[in-house]
């Protein structure tokens, strides 16, 4: 199954984890998908990109092809875990936009926050209408007061 998979400039991950074009690593698949029992990979390269800060953080980071098999694991859609992980070949990575990434955060945000009037400005940002600071700030009193 294809994936994608991030690693820093000298091709490596989480404990200096050597990757490259044709290396493979398995595992055990034992424990939680955040640890040694499974190798992360996303669905998707913008998955990667946009993903990689509240994941591995990797600066410059270098985008793989992958082909993976074995037992499967998934964190909601948001990264994969398998027990076999090959990496094919580095693919350029997407770029993405300041804009991107808050439409982004903001689509993330909609689905678990119900606030009538964060969703409000939230559509009206992602429509373009509205994305002045002070609605903004209004929307997130607004968030805030209803969390509290």
């Amino acid at each position: 199954m294809k994936m994608y998979k991030l690693t820093d400039q000298k091709g490596q991950t989480h404990n200096q984890t050597q990757w490259g074009e044709g290396i493979t690593h398995t595992t055990d698949g034992h424990g939680r998908l955040c640890g040694p029992g499974w190798l992360h990979v996303y669905s998707n390269p913008l998955l990667a990109v946009l993903l990689n800060p509240i994941h591995a953080n990797i600066s410059d980071p270098i985008l793989w092809e992958c082909e993976c098999s074995g037992t499967r694991k998934d964190d909601k859609g948001l990264k994969v875990g398998f027990t076999s992980v090959s990496t094919v070949k580095t693919i350029p990575l997407p770029a993405v936009s300041a804009t991107q990434r808050v439409a982004f955060a903001i689509l993330c945000g909609k689905t678990v926050f119900t606030e009538t009037t964060w969703n409000q400005w939230a559509e009206d940002w992602l429509s373009g209408e509205d994305r002045s600071a002070g609605a903004a700030e209004a929307a997130w009193a607004a968030g805030s007061a209803a969390w509290a």
